[in-house]
């Protein structure tokens, strides 16, 4: 597989996880599936802006994958280099918080 079909692949999922976060932030009766299912059905303010700044968060991974596979942003791409290491930082600790929470569905996902 080359960089650009990976990069293509990771955008692709964080893309869902963009829209999800998103439609969370519209008020989206899924919380038993985030945060740990704390505050099923519709987050409370706070949760619906952390779930918008969250989907910001995941946008900017996705670009810094995007330009270390050379695919957009030729300018950033000697900062990508070490950029990615916070991408990979990102998704190791959102890989294990998401296989510790006590919600059954957010572990499923």
């Amino acid at each position: 597989m080359t960089a650009e079909v990976a990069a293509i692949i990771f955008c692709v999922l964080t893309s869902v996880v963009v829209v999800f976060q998103l439609a969370l932030a519209a008020g989206a009766p899924w919380g038993q599936v985030a945060m740990g299912g704390k505050y099923p059905g519709r987050f409370p303010r706070q949760l619906r802006i952390a779930a918008v700044v969250q989907a910001l968060v995941l946008v900017g991974l996705g670009a810094v994958v995007l330009t270390r596979a050379g695919l957009i942003f030729p300018q950033w791409l000697t900062a990508s280099t070490w950029l990615i290491w916070g991408v990979v930082a990102f998704s190791v600790l959102a890989l294990a918080l998401n296989l510790i929470t006590p919600s059954k569905w957010e572990r499923i996902l």
